[in-house]
């Protein structure tokens, strides 16, 4: 509740000591202070002490001395519903990346650099913060605080296969017994835990499909008859495996269209685990769970899949092809025997769908375009509003959502839009609520990362801009973040190179003055399905390029307390054309929106990179601009053609084109009709 000058902090008590309830003043900062007596508490902080109070009490009877609580669901997801949300209903940290430790007299989060000044806004003093995401570190700190031959609980549900063997090689030597407890102890007390959402899974219409469920179904198949350890089952436990196994989506994960579900799939039957009063009619008919042939879909419902899994481990010469990323170690403990086990990083559908077939290409690259008119749209906007000083944070991030809602095919928003001014845009993962909007200035950097859910695809853009005069130190980060942005893009690399080789070109300039990021340079994005798209990208756990590829590029720099900077584009992998090789790579980008002219110094920019620059821009004008021009924006395609103008290379005439003249000066109703 809002007071005149004044907000109310929530109500504090630090367990061992007295300190109460303190009255945030407005404007005394951000981020609690616990070395206070009494303690700070932003109006962003949670109280939980009544929430450790009664987890706690809910540990002491089933002999646990910890439990460790996880960021995410049953199907190991990055973005979770919010019944899901058990760590952020524990802490208040609502990051996506977090594990936390409770024991009886201590509360613990770890989370990464991404989150630190997240934590420390949202968490009260009932919990310390460590800056760490390993769990090494967490195994160590329980080794530490958690007698010999106690039991520490975790909800199998939540851990991964390789999660779990992590901690367990840790803590086993130790004398520390981890205790699975598929029965989550926090469910036990969250007694206002939202319920299922109603909405029914639905199908992808024909138009933009090229390869059916049943051909789907056979592809895999083909993969297990193929592999030569002969598995029987494949078991699909991520969400995105069984949309796209069968080509439905649902509504079940904020911003991500996945249903609840788990897929066992064998030579001749398919079982598929859903809540089952959810399908209908015609879902049944169009999955063929009338039969019972090689073809035809068995429902069962989600709640059954262990007790399903463990009757087929009954049967002779069973084995079950498990992707050990995405399953969790509540149905993999249930494999008990090696013979009736395969395991591989990744599931064969999880590799499958990285590469996309011909269709999914087109239609993510027509979704891209749709979208860059709506994010021109916001930047056009913004330079006319900001210098008025009536806009803020949320108000930037309602606009561009409801600019991607009129476009074609629109489902709305891919995740949270992080519409971040000066200091907020230090924080990597910053969304803006009522409570941290900062007015939008000229004074100040801008970062705005946002995307869009379409039928056809599903978008992931960063642009940042400064609507009036940048520091000399502003501007170079900002070139030197382009500058990487534009290595990856533009280079050439054998097909089967992994990310990880590759990432360093993004780091390169930024580098060679000292400066640095703290996140991934990027991560696959799917058609219409999560933004971040798992096995594709950078990172050392990414499987080797491919033709076919969509993945984000999006380097980026922090100065913490200042500002931010991140370039991020959707980039398809195509086939590179070389001298005298055949079988190269390079990318092609599909995000198309202009950068911040105002912050560019193309006196850093390689030959090389400035041509590639305008190339790009050149692009933007043939593809976006007949779209723009296709619904009527006119001053949007002004402002296109101005803010693509070429940039003069070393090689340029001293003559601009008088394209670039006339974009430069004249009004933009005049050069919409003039071009």
């Amino acid at each position: 509740m809002d007071f005149s000058g004044w907000r109310l902090a929530v109500c504090l008590v630090v367990l061992g000591g007295s300190r109460h309830a303190v009255w945030a003043e407005e404007g005394l900062g951000s981020e609690r202070n616990c070395s206070v007596i009494p303690p700070y508490l932003p109006p962003t902080a949670v109280n939980t002490s009544l929430r450790l109070q009664d987890l706690r009490a809910a540990m002491s009877p089933l002999n646990v001395s910890a439990y460790i609580l996880p960021a995410t669901d049953s199907h190991l997801s990055e973005y979770i519903a919010p019944r899901d949300a058990r760590l952020a209903w524990m802490s208040g940290f609502t990051g996506s990346a977090g594990t936390a430790v409770i024991t009886q007299s201590k509360a613990v989060l770890w989370t990464d650099s991404r989150y630190w000044i997240q934590a420390e806004r949202q968490m009260d003093c009932n919990w310390e913060l460590e800056r760490d995401v390993s769990i090494r570190i967490i195994t160590n700190w329980l080794i530490k605080e958690i007698p010999e031959g106690h039991q520490v609980g975790f909800d199998p549900f939540l851990f991964s296969v390789d999660t779990f063997d992590v901690y367990n090689t840790n803590l086993a030597p130790s004398g520390r017994i981890l205790k699975s407890m598929p029965d989550n102890l926090v469910d036990k007390i969250w007694t206002d835990r939202p319920s299922l959402p109603p909405d029914n899974p639905t199908r992808l219409p024909d138009s933009i499909i090229e390869r059916t469920w049943p051909m789907k179904v056979e592809q895999i198949r083909a993969q297990m008859n193929d592999n030569p350890y002969k598995p029987t089952a494949v078991l699909l436990s991520a969400l995105d495996e069984t949309a796209w196994l069968f080509n439905l989506r649902g509504n079940d994960i904020p911003f991500n269209p996945f249903f609840y579900s788990y897929t066992l799939l064998t030579m001749d039957e398919i079982w598929l685990f859903v809540h089952t009063e959810r399908i209908t009619e015609e879902l049944k008919e169009y999955l063929n769970t009338s039969c019972y042939q090689a073809n035809c879909v068995q429902l069962l419902e989600y709640s059954s899949v262990r007790s399903y899994l463990q009757s087929y481990l009954q049967r002779p010469n069973v084995r079950v092809w498990v992707g050990t990323e995405y399953t969790n170690q509540a149905l993999y403990e249930l494999i008990t025997l090696e013979e009736n086990l395969l395991t591989s990083t990744y599931s064969p559908v999880l590799i499958t769908k990285a590469v996309k077939d011909a269709t999914e290409q087109r239609i993510l690259k027509e979704a891209h375009v749709r979208d860059a008119v709506a994010v021109m749209q916001l930047l056009l906007w913004l330079e006319k509003k900001v210098p008025e000083g009536k806009e803020t944070e949320l108000t930037a991030a309602h606009f561009v959502n409801q600019c991607r809602s009129k476009q074609k095919n629109s489902r709305g928003s891919s995740f949270e839009t992080i519409s971040a001014s000066g200091p907020n845009a230090a924080l990597a993962h910053y969304s803006p609520s009522n409570e941290t909007a900062r007015k939008l200035t000229v004074d100040e950097m801008y970062l705005v990362d946002s995307g869009g859910q379409y039928l056809d695809g599903t978008t992931d853009i960063t642009r940042t801009v400064h609507w009036g005069v940048p520091t000399d130190f502003q501007k170079e980060a900002y070139t030197r973040v382009l500058m990487g942005n534009i290595e990856i893009s533009r280079t050439i690399f054998s097909a089967g190179t992994r990310g990880v080789n590759i990432e360093m070109l993004g780091r390169r300039a930024l580098w060679e003055i000292g400066l640095n990021y703290g996140h991934g340079t990027g991560h696959g994005v799917g058609n219409y399905f999560g933004v971040h798209e798992w096995p594709v990208g950078f990172q050392s756990n990414n499987i080797p390029f491919q033709e076919g590829m969509f993945t984000s590029i999006e380097p980026g720099y922090y100065k913490e307390n200042d500002f931010g900077i991140r370039i991020e584009d959707i980039a398809l992998t195509i086939p590179a054309t070389t001298k005298y090789g055949n079988n190269y790579l390079t990318f092609e980008t599909v995000s198309l929106v202009p950068y911040d002219r105002n912050l560019i110094d193309t006196s850093l920019l390689s030959p090389e990179q400035l041509h590639w620059l305008n190339t790009y821009y050149e692009t933007i004008r043939s593809v976006v601009g007949p779209e723009l021009e296709k619904q009527g924006l006119k001053e949007e395609h002004a402002w296109m053609m101005k803010h693509t103008a070429p940039f003069l290379t070393a090689k340029s005439s001293a003559v601009i084109s008088s394209v670039t003249l006339l974009s430069t000066l004249l009004p933009s109703a005049l050069l919409y009709h003039l071009l």
